[in-house]
């Protein structure tokens, strides 16, 4: 199938308004879409195709600017005050530059600022496994346009685990590089101490495909997936990562660590309490997000308040007390967790444990306020971690019955190519074909 006819079914699935589909996307591009595969299709055509992503089909999240339109990342408060964007982000630029067609912005949770992916204004798209539950968030349509078969891979961000979350519960590869890798000007700030830019994709493939074009970077030889025999990998059964898990995902993590045991790999335990103490040292004064979220806000007028969804300001509020000298000091304790977690890793090849503990809440149980803060904070839990650490962390779809999750990689910092590599062989002794869901 070309990659128009490719695009022309996507905008027809779409145009029906079915609930698989239903609130992925917050705009379409179809007319520029369209223009788009059929030049990929004639590159082809002509044997000069400009890569390995010429003719993918890519959805953008809505806080990346696309030139043409205004970028408002899901938020009434951003709606009819900013202006259509001049120019493509330079991640956006970049996938078109390789070839992809880029086919609309997908919803997502308002400011980037939820786990959870709901968002009251725009829409939430449905799990693509159960309509009825959360998709994740934040890159929430991201995830699910993926998953949909709605596009074969999803520009997003994460700050938190907005790429992790989304892909684990709807069944998909996420991946966050560590910070500095791709840019990320033209994107709405969140934090710009933890934002990072990335993809989600059906596989590991998708993901190192992504990545080295929006990075700009390739693989050193020696690199390519390979055999799991003698790489080390650690574990930990600290209960500030291991609570609080339900069955499913249990089950699934104690399979994927023998499967990985059986595959030649030293599955070793780690402790993680010392980092995991520094860290809590700042959660004590504050959120980074919430902190830098508010600073970027500026004061708002009540009308300007009343327009963020409660739970969403919630969140933002409490950034506003922070006072600048205790900021400062988060920063200061980050980098000495930084170095400590960089000498742990020194004798890995990479941390594996659970994405996030439990497989997707159903949506109408977290409409009470507390229900939803303690999910959203359980689905934050473990992959925060790496954006405090600045570690390249990816989340891949553990095999087992029942709803999806994920297995979260940790590498080192900086050794993100090495990660990817490390993921290709877990992915291969998995088995993705056993993928709940898929």
């Amino acid at each position: 199938m070309s990659c128009e006819q490719r695009v022309r079914e996507i905008l027809a699935r779409l145009a029906r308004d079915e609930p698989a589909t239903r609130n992925v996307f917050h705009v379409l591009y179809a007319d520029t879409a369209l223009a788009e595969a059929r030049a990929s299709d004639q590159r082809r055509t002509q044997q000069r195709p400009l890569g390995a992503l010429d003719g993918r089909i890519v959805s953008v999240k809505d806080l990346f600017d696309v030139a043409g339109s205004a970028t408002i990342a899901g938020s009434r408060l951003l709606e009819g005050v900013t202006s259509p964007a001049s120019a493509d982000a330079p991640a956006v630029a970049r996938l078109r530059a390789a070839g992809c067609v880029v086919i609309g912005r997908t919803t997502m949770s308002e400011l980037a600022f939820s786990g959870v992916g709901i968002n009251p204004h725009y829409g939430t798209p449905g799990n693509p496994v159960d309509p009825l539950r959360i998709p994740g968030g934040s890159s929430s349509g991201a995830a699910v346009s993926v998953a949909a078969g709605l596009a074969d891979i999803a520009l997003g961000s994460d700050t938190g685990g907005s790429l992790r979350i989304p892909a684990a519960l709807c069944g998909m590869t996420g991946f966050r590089p560590t910070s500095g890798w791709i840019p990320t000007q033209g994107a709405f700030p969140l934090s710009v101490t933890l934002d990072t830019v990335g993809p989600i994709a059906s596989d590991v493939s998708g993901c190192r495909d992504a990545f080295a074009v929006l990075s700009g970077s390739a693989p050193l030889p020696g690199q390519d997936p390979t055999s799991l025999a003698g790489r080390k990998i650690g574990v930990s059964g600290d209960a500030r990562l291991m609570s609080e898990m339900d069955d499913t995902v249990s089950a699934a993590f104690a399979r994927s660590c023998g499967i990985l045991r059986d595959a030649g790999a030293e599955v070793m335990e780690v402790d993680l309490g010392p980092v995991l103490d520094i860290l809590a040292r700042i959660d004590a004064i504050g959120l980074f997000p919430g902190i830098e979220l508010a600073a970027r806000l500026g004061p708002l007028t009540e009308d300007e308040r009343g327009k963020l969804d409660p739970m969403i300001w919630d969140r933002v509020r409490v950034g506003y007390d922070v006072q600048a000298t205790d900021y400062l000091k988060m920063h200061w304790t980050r980098m000495s967790a930084i170095e400590r977690m960089d000498e742990l890793m020194a004798g890995l090849d990479a941390i594996v444990l659970p994405t996030v503990p439990v497989v997707a809440p159903m949506r109408d149980a977290l409409r009470d306020p507390d229900a939803f803060r303690r999910a959203n904070g359980l689905l934050l839990r473990n992959t925060r971690v790496a954006n405090m650490l600045d570690l390249p962390t990816l989340s891949l779809p553990m095999p087992g019955p029942g709803l999806p999750s994920g297995l979260m990689l940790w590498g080192r910092k900086e050794r993100d190519w090495p990660l990817l590599a490390l993921a290709g062989a877990i992915e291969a002794a998995l088995g993705q074909s056993e993928v709940p869901g898929a």
